[in-house]
Parts: structure tokens; C-alpha cells; sequence
């Protein structure tokens, strides 16, 4: 089932709680983005300020940071239910999703808009719970979709095609309803939406993009 995902990036902690708290009645899964000020300038949120936040949402952890696997037990006391790394800025994607695996908790590997499908460890993509395909450039929000990113869906959803136990694809990043058809039927499973979800009324919104999916006016 085709899904579409609210994300949020903030340096408010309130402001997460808040939009949190607006995404509980209307999906079950947020994704929450954690930039560091190294892998890019901008700085969100810590994980730890969601340790006391009570939240029957599952929460993805997305570390846009400079080693992600040191990031995992933060991520895991705050909630988290998935943890996707960005791999550029990360030493070992083996120690990475070995990690998180160890922990009992989903696991996805990410590739910013120039990093090609190949830079992905290929031991490990059987392991793999999504992999999550920018299609911005990542750490910083309201860019413009790049249809680049459609070349590595395909890309991917070939390779899934001959694994048992296939991948997730996710897209994040500058969806439209104008595009988000061409990103599904390049083979995503899951887009990620920012701010733009948010502005107004969360439920409608998403029906407007799950409609736009499938082509339905």
C-alpha cells in the first residue's frame, strides 16, 4: 500500500511535540528529521528531547549526521521505531544497520540526490528494511524535486526484485502532486512530505497526494 509519510524538521522542541501531537489522529507513522550542523549547516532537534514524549505514533528517526550509528541510542530512548541513516558521512553501513538491528527496531540506509545506488553497501541490502532515496539535497527543507531521483528508484526496485524479502523504497523531498505519480510508478512504496503536509489540514492533504498517486482527481 502505497503510503505518504508527514515529516518534521525543527530546532523547536515544542513545535515537534505540536505537530506530533496534530499527526496522532490522522497517520500511525511520522518521521522526524535530526541534522547535526555537520553533514549539514543547518541543526535540528536532538533526539533527546522527545525521550519524555508519550505518543502512540511510530516514529522514524532520519540522521542526516556525521556518523549516524553514534546516534542510534538516542534515537532508540526517544521512541524510535525505525532508524534511517544517511550514508555519506557514515564509517561502516555493516556497523550501522547492525546496530540498529541489534536493538530490535527497523533499519533503512539513505542516499542524498548525488549519491549513486552503487555507493550502497550490496552485503547488506537484504538486511535492509527501506532504503530512502533523496530527492533533494539533504539537511534542509522546501527545495524543489529533482526527477534524478526517478533514475535510482528504478534502479532499486530492480535490485529488490530479486530478494526474497524485498526493501521499502522511500522519497523525500520536494513531492508535489504534480510528480508524485511519477514517483510512484517508478516503484516507491513511501513518499516523505514536510511543512507543505502540514499547511492546513493534515488529513485532506494526504488524501489530496495518495488521490494524486493514482492519478484520481
Amino acid at each position: 500500500m502505497f503510503k505518504v509519510i508527514p515529516a518534521i524538521l525543527s530546532s523547536n522542541p515544542q513545535e515537534v511535540e505540536a505537530l506530533l501531537k496534530r499527526a496522532e489522529d490522522v497517520v500511525d507513522r511520522v518521521q522526524v528529521d535530526i541534522i547535526d550542523g555537520q553533514f549539514a549547516q543547518s541543526k535540528t532537534i536532538d533526539p533527546s528531547v522527545l525521550e519524555n514524549f508519550d505518543t502512540d505514533l511510530m516514529l522514524d528517526f532520519h540522521l542526516m549526521t556525521k556518523e549516524p550509528t553514534d546516534w542510534v541510542e538516542r534515537c532508540v530512548r526517544a521512541g524510535a521505531e525505525r532508524i534511517v541513516g544517511q550514508i555519506e558521512k557514515m564509517a561502516s553501513q555493516v556497523d550501522f544497520v547492525g546496530k540498529v538491528s541489534e536493538v530490535a527496531l527497523s533499519v533503512g540506509l539513505a542516499i542524498d540526490l548525488d549519491t549513486p545506488v552503487s555507493a550502497l553497501d550490496p552485503t547488506i541490502l537484504t538486511n535492509l528494511d527501506v532504503v530512502l532515496v533523496m530527492a533533494v539535497r539533504a539537511g534542509f527543507g522546501g527545495q524543489k524535486f529533482e526527477s534524478k531521483a526517478l533514475t535510482k528508484i528504478r534502479e532499486l526496485d530492480e535490485i529488490r526484485s530479486r530478494d526474497a524479502t524485498p526493501f521499502k523504497i522511500c522519497v523525500d523531498g520536494g513531492e508535489t502532486p504534480d510528480t508524485i505519480d511519477d514517483t510512484r510508478i517508478a516503484g516507491a512504496d513511501e513518499i516523505v512530505i514536510g511543512r507543505r503536509l502540514f499547511d492546513g489540514n493534515l488529513a485532506e492533504n494526504i488524501d489530496r497526494y495518495i488521490r494524486a498517486a493514482y492519478n484520481k482527481k
